[in-house]
């Protein structure tokens, strides 16, 4: 790259998409791109037990199973929680240490994404309020089971920083770390299955 010259803001997806990190669009994003990206982040770092990384998209089909049950919702809300996360199919998954050395930029690219993704899926840009406390309660939740089953964290530290879950146990969850490749395809699944869900609503509007 000579002196001066503008540095890339785009990244090529598999799909053959250029997503601009800076303005990115909605129609550059395609679904089999998120599904990919998210079932190859690690979460945690990648400090977790088990033969394979617990990805993002794992954790996606998680917080939305925990949502589900916590809370009667629409299929779009049920959307808006599988894809809470989809962000990082670009960005990675900053822990939340090193989000907050970072600060508000990394914050204001993940807005940016998060807006240019719901809109391809016909979602609100951001969720209300309400919808995204329900959702950031389950992310919780399968935190806390994460961090005791999977990250080493004991019960007792996973409490003071996640709470202790009610109503949801282990044994509702997929939590046993998958290859990605059975990752990508159950979240796949699980989008068209909301997606169809979608459209019979909208069909009986």
């Amino acid at each position: 790259m000579t002196s001066g010259a503008t540095p890339r803001a785009w990244q090529r997806m598999l799909s053959g998409r250029r997503l601009d990190l800076l303005d990115p669009s909605p129609l550059d994003v395609e679904i089999s791109d998120i599904a990919h990206g998210l079932a190859r982040v690690a979460r945690w770092n990648g400090q977790t037990s088990g033969d394979h990384a617990f990805s993002v998209a794992q954790h996606s089909l998680v917080v939305e199973a925990i949502f589900r049950q916590l809370n009667p919702a629409t299929p779009d809300e049920l959307l808006a929680a599988l894809l809470h996360d989809a962000p990082e199919y670009v960005i990675g998954d900053m822990i939340s240490p090193f989000k907050s050395v970072v600060g508000g930029e990394y914050k204001l690219v993940e807005k940016r994404l998060e807006a240019a993704i719901y809109r391809r899926f016909a979602l609100p840009p951001h969720c209300a309020p309400r919808l995204k406390d329900k959702i950031k309660k389950a992310d919780t939740v399968s935190a806390y089971f994460e961090a005791t089953l999977l990250a080493g964290f004991t019960p007792q530290e996973a409490r003071k920083f996640f709470g202790q879950p009610r109503g949801i146990t282990q044994d509702m969850l997929p939590i046993q770390p998958m290859p990605a490749i059975e990752a990508q395809r159950l979240f796949l699944k699980r989008f068209e299955a909301i997606e169809a869900e979608r459209a019979t609503v909208r069909s009986e509007a």
